[in-house]
């Protein structure tokens, strides 16, 4: 299986330097393929038999490559609204003409040509244009963000562009008014504005028209001053000149809706409330396999908490609660493609990792969990064409990066429709009724009652060694679970295929593998892994208290002039699942920069966040606990130095002699010294194999040696021989 071909596979011809080639489309029953070369500037894709290209791959005339030219990251906030724009209006000329149910008539000439004249036609563009654009989109890996303008290639890459005081769009018919003027430009604070009039006025239960919508705005957020007439408060707005108008209102209004279709449903479900939409608005689907081609048309994710408590892998004597799983399911082979184990609640997060790891290879991830399989046990490491999960997970802004980057449709299971996710939630059952039986700690509904104990104090494992028990359970339901209640169609009836996952996934493999797509790893990874901020340091890039560093870092000096400047905020991504590195991405978005944790805090290698997480909070927990003992031994010491500091004073005070002058109490701190130290050597000394009482009077014990010279045990005072021995020739000297 690991010559799979799949949509966006970047193919690289031996025989010619630098020419790059990108599958399109394809269909393995059809023996056939459209390609298309990456770098041509006029080309358009070309039709081939699959058989004819994977003899080539055999032959060495042509390669997989795993390096994708236009494989990249893009962060949508770090968009300008001029590339959004450009994009999106590329986009919204081409998306139905590119769209899955145009393939693969739009690659045949004759069909392409009656798509295209007929998308110029409704967006009033030339031919011309859609075929740039249509070009530009499956050159650059069929994704939205293929779209965007090459304005790295142009103007001062890197440098803030000024903005204009000119006024956008069309001039006011009588701007010459200068109560009219020539009007605003809606910047982003204008925009902010609207996002929250949009908010309060128009999505909510009152129906008001939009214009409605704007007018109390202007009443709320463009008031110059007011007055009152009687006991009203009445408004007085800013002059025309300084107001955006309804115009302007409205137009940002139908642009902010990514997706017109999504756009209706949220503001339904904002106007009318979740129930009548439920009732009245929702789409009436199928069942769960409904308009499922083959392996990769959609995936199901979702996620649930796990019926049993685990322990630290750092004290084990820590009970750290429950553990959420996430599934990543292909509707079509019911095979499970994607895990993640993790302690965070249903989350984005989660359901990033689930889905960056079923578009990962599985031999290297059960490899790090101690399972050793093979690439043909569980040959799922790509992504879909539609991911259907929870709205709680999926609506989110990060969702984004997934739709833009990767091309990845998101379908969102509507509230009070469990049907939607049935696949996906009866594994979730089987699972954990398959190991309930052998795993101490496993919740028990009613444990009071029946065993009389916490169960909790039962638990036994740690989050990776559950994550080895799923892994064992993923692979036994994929290998050999036989579906009872899947409906084969009737092509896998006739095929013979029984109703194993892997059997079915791989019949579609072979006979329907159109739907999977396949991306560098690592810029799958990129786009799906969290993000988070850290801090360039002195010590090292600092992040939730673990210290990293790169080679850039030590190329470019950077903890050098941390120590000089003070620190600095860096954004990094990384994996929960391990801690030993964290990773920055590159300014082009397709590359980055691999972080290493540095020896001092080797303690957090090889443990997940949610274990370094703990950790820290425990130590947070343990030195706030210490604060009050701590805190009480500190003033006993104040009091205890206070005692001893006023005995001390009270006993020299009543020896001092008041009429001594300051010379006289300084003039003999030599001898003074001199005589403590000789009472110090008598009180100190040491004498072997003599009881306390005997060596208590502090007598200097005399040896004598065999030539008789008696020998005292403390050493002499060299200075002192030294100035004896000056005085002694001064005297010779003198006489």
């Amino acid at each position: 299986m690991s010559d799979i071909l799949t949509v966006n596979t970047v193919l690289k011809r031996t025989e010619t330097a630098d020419a790059l080639e990108r599958i399109l489309w394809l269909s393995e029953s059809d023996d056939a393929a459209f390609i298309i070369e990456i770098k041509s500037k006029k080309g358009l894709p070309y039709f081939k038999r699959l058989s004819n290209l994977r003899q080539e791959i055999a032959s060495g005339g042509v390669t997989i490559s795993d390096d994708d030219p236009w494989a990249r990251v893009v962060d949508e906030e770090t968009l300008t609204d001029k590339e959004k724009k450009i994009r999106d209006a590329a986009w919204e000329a081409i998306n139905e003409i590119v769209s899955v149910e145009a393939e693969p008539a739009i690659y045949f000439k004759k069909g392409r040509s009656v798509l295209i004249l007929g998308a110029a036609r409704k967006n009033n563009l030339t031919p011309t244009t859609i075929y740039k654009y249509i070009r530009k989109f499956w050159q650059r890996g069929k994704v939205k963000n293929a779209l965007l303008p090459d304005f790295e290639n142009s103007g001062g890459p890197g440098k803030p562009k000024k903005t204009g005081q000119v006024k956008r769009g069309r001039p006011r018919k009588y701007a010459f008014d200068p109560d009219i003027g020539i009007g605003v430009n809606v910047d982003d604070a204008v925009k902010k504005i609207f996002r929250v009039a949009v908010s309060r006025f128009y999505n909510n239960q009152s129906e008001n028209p939009l214009r409605i919508a704007y007018e109390q705005m202007l009443k709320e957020y463009f008031e110059e001053d007011y007055y009152y007439e009687g006991s009203v408060r009445k408004s007085i707005l800013i002059p025309q000149s300084q107001k955006p108008t309804l115009t302007q209102f409205r137009y940002w209004y139908e642009k902010e809706k990514e997706e017109k279709e999504k756009g209706e449903t949220n503001a339904m479900i904002a106007r009318k409330g979740e129930h009548v939409y439920q009732m009245k608005g929702r789409a009436i689907t199928g069942s769960s396999t409904a308009e499922v081609y083959g392996p990769g048309s959609r995936f199901q994710i979702d996620a649930t908490v796990a019926d049993v408590y685990l322990v630290s892998r750092y004290n084990r004597r820590w009970i750290i609660g429950r553990p959420v799983i996430y599934f990543v399911v292909d509707v079509f082979s019911r095979m499970i493609v994607g895990v993640f184990i993790g302690l965070e609640g249903p989350s984005w997060l989660g359901a990033m990792m689930a889905l960056a790891y079923a578009a990962s290879p599985k031999v290297a991830f059960c490899q790090e969990y101690e399972v050793n399989i093979s690439e043909e046990d569980w040959p799922c490491h790509f992504l879909s064409d539609a991911i259907l999960g929870d709205r709680g997970e999926m609506v989110s802004r990060m969702v984004n990066a997934l739709i833009k980057n990767l091309n990845v449709r998101i379908e969102n299971a509507a509230p009070r429709r469990p049907d939607w996710k049935a696949i996906v939630e009866r594994f979730f059952r089987t699972i954990q009724e398959r190991v309930r039986p052998f795993l101490p700690g496993y919740v028990i509904p009613d444990a009071a009652k029946r065993v009389g104990k916490d169960y909790r104090l039962d638990a036994k494992l740690d989050i990776y060694q559950f994550t080895q028990i799923i892994i064992r359970c993923i692979l036994h339901h994929n290998n050999s679970n036989y579906l009872t209640n899947y409906n084969r169609s009737e092509t896998l009836i006739a095929s013979d295929v029984p109703p194993i996952p892997i059997k079915m996934w791989e019949w579609g493999i072979r006979n329907r593998s159109g739907c999977l797509k396949s991306y560098p790893s690592d810029i799958v990874k990129l786009n799906l892994l969290p993000t988070a901020s850290a801090r360039i340091m002195e010590s090292g890039i600092n992040f939730k208290g673990m210290r990293y560093s790169c080679d850039k870092a030590i190329r470019e000096g950077w903890f050098d002039r941390a120590r000089i400047r003070g620190s600095e905020e860096v954004e990094i991504t990384y994996d929960p699942r391990s801690t030993s590195y964290a990773y920055l991405k590159g300014p082009n978005g397709r590359s980055f920069e691999k972080c290493y944790l540095l020896d001092p805090d080797e303690r957090y290698a090889d443990k997940t966040i949610y274990e370094v997480d703990y950790l820290l909070e425990h130590e947070k927990y343990m030195a706030q606990k210490s604060t009050g003992p701590a805190e009480q031994s500190k003033v006993d010491l104040i009091a205890q130095v206070e005692n001893i500091v006023e005995q001390a004073t009270k006993a020299t005070s009543e020896v001092q002699d008041p009429q001594a002058s300051k010379a006289s109490r300084i003039a003999n701190i030599r001898d003074n010294r001199a005589a403590e130290k000789s009472r110090l050597r008598k009180e100190q000394v040491f004498e072997l194999g003599e009881s306390s009482e005997q060596a208590g009077n502090g007598d200097v014990v005399n040896f004598s040696n065999d030539g008789g010279v008696d020998t005292q045990l403390n050493a002499p005072s060299y200075i002192d021989l030294l100035q004896k021995k000056r005085k002694e020739l001064k005297n010779d000297s003198t006489e």
